[in-house]
């Protein structure tokens, strides 16, 4: 939702980010106050702008929810290339540099920075959608499932942990029993969710006319997320299929 929020240039942003829009916005232009109730696209100005502070705010603290100190050892709990340096409980120090380009890919690199005296637990936070998750330590691989995953043990100064986490497109379905999505899919990779837009689609076809073809799996193919879609009849060609859609990480299904 933050990354997706503000425009590209930063001059522009959701106050409320509409999942589904039928009927083309109309952009204001920058002297424009926009309310905020009605907005449906990216706006530079609203009469009560707090959204974009408030966005400063949570990336300016980011660090603060990366990792946590407790129970006995370290859990981190979000995935950036950083360097943590801190104590546990017990006052020991501890030390470790993560190198990764989540989302682009699932591999994270932990390397132990500090050499720290006696066993103390790292624990890897795993996803919900990460089945199939794999953590190597050691030599060894696992395979982990979404919680903490747990390393418990004295970690020496130079090793390395790898997790990586399974980023193959998936489709995700709702409970039919929430009448607002019956009917409705998903195009996920990884923590990202696609969006279908408008401009994406050849002239003179809507939104409401595409249907994803989920009997054929989501692919990847040189960084873009592939889906296979028609229109809904009737129309001149009912089978009508176009380029295959290319799906961009947004708020939307």
């Amino acid at each position: 939702m933050i990354a997706t929020s503000p425009s590209q240039d930063g001059k522009a942003f959701f106050y409320t980010n509409t999942l589904h829009q039928r009927v083309s916005g109309a952009a204001a232009t920058g002297e424009d106050v926009s309310p905020r109730a009605s907005s449906s696209l990216r706006e530079p100005w609203f009469d009560v702008s707090c959204c974009p502070t408030n966005i400063a705010r949570t990336l300016a603290t980011w660090h603060t929810y990366a990792a946590a100190v407790g129970a006995g050892g370290l859990s981190i709990a979000q995935y950036a290339s950083e360097s943590i340096q801190t104590r546990l409980e017990d006052g020991r120090e501890i030390g470790l540099d993560l190198e990764t380009d989540y989302p682009v890919s699932g591999r994270i690199t932990i390397r132990v920075s500090r050499q720290t005296c006696g066993s103390w637990i790292l624990r890897l936070r795993i996803p919900a959608w990460a089945d199939g998750a794999e953590l190597h330590d050691r030599g060894e691989t696992t395979r982990v499932h979404p919680g903490f995953a747990q390393i418990e043990r004295e970690f020496t100064t130079g090793e390395v942990i790898v997790l990586e986490l399974p980023m193959t497109p998936r489709f995700t379905v709702p409970s039919p029993n929430i009448d607002a999505v019956r009917g409705c899919v998903a195009v996920e990779r990884g923590p990202e969710v696609m969006c279908l837009e408008s401009v994406d689609l050849p002239n003179g076809i809507t939104l409401a006319e595409v249907r994803v073809n989920t009997s054929l799996p989501a692919r990847e193919v040189a960084g873009r997320v592939l889906v296979s879609t028609r229109c809904l009849e009737p129309r001149e060609d009912p089978g009508h299929t176009g380029v295959p859609w290319s799906g961009r990480p947004g708020q939307g299904t």
